[in-house]
């Protein structure tokens, strides 16, 4: 029987540039013979991506932030029972682009909702799943918001003021500083040479905790 797979989630800011580095390390741990699948929260699922539209459309009326809790934690019951749990018990490392640190930093940190509500939720849609690593790609807030700017159309998470940024961004680093050495911390405000070093690094890492699970 094989052995449960790798849950690697990637979090950060607006900006920091998670698809390119994801990209990066998705090429750089297949190359090592990892079975890897990688996906997205909101998303991977059909119903995920409806929610995920629904998340970041702008739109005049404000959403209410315990409704945008609640859509997330919808599309992560649905993308853990459909993708992410299948994966992981059949071996396949799975290698995410946000989870439930990214709750606890925008809804918690950035909006200014309970942490109790959101550990709530967090234990009854997911149980006892937890990552077990997850890359934090930290840059300063003007660095990201610059980044995302020269993207083209703002989404309305990316359309928030400095200060949720700022917010979200001292949230993610207190998980980090709290997190029994689950986190690996990148900095992403580096040129891309240097960003990819440093995740060359981290997938070594991972590439021998792979080699002890197969024993």
């Amino acid at each position: 029987m094989e052995s449960r797979g790798l849950f690697i989630t990637v979090e950060g800011g607006e900006g920091v540039g998670k698809s390119t580095n994801m990209a990066y390390m998705q090429q750089h741990l297949t190359d090592l013979g990892i079975d890897l699948l990688v996906t997205r929260e909101p998303g991977g699922t059909a119903l995920g991506e409806d929610i995920r539209e629904l998340l970041l459309r702008p739109r005049q009326e404000s959403m209410a932030s315990g409704a945008e809790l609640l859509l997330i934690f919808a599309a992560r019951a649905q993308h853990l029972e459909q993708v992410v749990e299948p994966a992981l018990a059949n071996g396949r490392w799975v290698l995410c682009d946000r989870f439930t640190d990214a709750t606890y930093a925008y809804q918690g940190g950035g909006r200014g909702l309970a942490v109790a509500m959101i550990r709530e939720l967090e234990q009854l849609v997911q149980g006892e799943l937890r990552p077990d690593y997850t890359l934090l790609l930290d840059a300063p807030v003007g660095v990201g918001m610059s980044r995302a700017r020269e993207r083209g159309e703002l989404d309305r998470f990316e359309l928030e003021q400095t200060a949720f940024f700022e917010r979200v961004r001292a949230s993610y680093l207190q998980l980090a500083s709290e997190s029994s050495g689950r986190y690996r911390v990148v900095d992403a405000s580096k040129e891309l040479v240097e960003v990819e070093q440093q995740l060359q690094e981290i997938c070594a890492e991972l590439a021998t905790c792979w080699g002890v699970r197969r024993r």
